[in-house]
């Protein structure tokens, strides 16, 4: 079984970790969301969005029943609405435990990761194993207009809201940037991402949005609180009538994490996956 949910005190995460040699349902560590969530003002099963967390594992493998190794790429996704997120050093040293241990097909592989993750998030967690080659994992752009070109001046890199203005015209758009960059909560790592926000609403100024986003630059939070910190402050600023926040974030420790936030009934792009993943 996995962990309880504990305080980031006892994770994985930030210590020296021996990896594992067989399969340890076990060293998945949750971590329970309202903490996060209640300084931007989101009570507990009242949530003002919905929303996914898609993680990519890119070092899956394991053996067949003959001792042969099985590589894969997996897509896991978690409901946003899920109790707990899964650390994930935790994730990578489970999956770690994958590698010397037999199982008897790639079905089962699948199913005791569904169980697992399940048990750890307390919600169904959906898994997708891959071909390293398949054409569904292959590189794309994320849609609408990048505001990295705006030849602007930055001097704050914590977020702040102020930045965020809009006007009265109402428009449909989507707008990305590739400049947003945290930091992790434990560690102090960088965590390199791209985020993408499609709205209907008030005109955002694209030159506050980009300073905004900019702000995250020396932020530390997990990738999950950063796009709902970003989700929070548009609708308190620009109160669109549709919103959707996406952030791709770089692959790290051969995850990647691509969270996504949104106003009931909008749906994020198909799954895509950018250079930098």
């Amino acid at each position: 079984m996995s962990r309880r949910p504990e305080t980031l005190a006892h994770a994985p995460l930030g210590r020296e970790s021996a990896y594992p040699e067989r399969y340890d349902a076990g060293l998945l560590y949750s971590i329970p969301r309202a903490a996060n969530r209640a300084p931007l003002g989101i009570e507990e099963g009242a949530l003002p969005f919905v929303g996914e967390d898609e993680w990519h594992a890119f070092e899956v493998s394991w053996l067949n029943p003959r001792g042969k190794p099985v590589v894969a790429v997996a897509r896991f996704r978690l409901p946003a609405d899920s109790p707990n997120l899964i650390e994930s050093k935790s994730w990578k040293l489970y999956l770690n435990g994958f590698n010397q241990s037999r199982f008897a097909s790639r079905e089962a592989v699948v199913e005791i990761l569904e169980r697992d993750l399940a048990a750890a998030a307390a919600a169904p967690v959906s898994v997708e194993l891959f071909a390293v080659d398949d054409e569904a994992l292959a590189p794309r752009r994320l849609p609408g207009e990048c505001l990295d070109d705006l030849d602007i001046a930055i001097d704050d890199y914590t977020p702040s809201a102020e930045h965020l203005r809009a006007g009265e015209e109402v428009v449909e758009e989507t707008l990305h940037s590739h400049l947003l960059k945290s930091n992790c909560p434990v560690t102090g790592q960088p965590d390199w991402g791209s985020v993408l926000i499609r709205y209907r609403g008030p005109r955002l100024d694209r030159e506050g949005l980009l300073r905004y986003l900019v702000g995250y630059r020396q932020h530390q939070d997990f990738h999950e609180h950063c796009v709902e910190h970003i989700f929070m402050d548009l609708m308190a600023r620009a109160r669109p009538e549709r919103l959707l926040v996406l952030a791709r974030y770089v692959r790290r420790g051969g995850l990647d994490i691509s969270p996504w936030r949104a106003t009931p009934g909008e749906r994020p792009p198909e799954p895509l996956r950018l250079a930098r993943q």
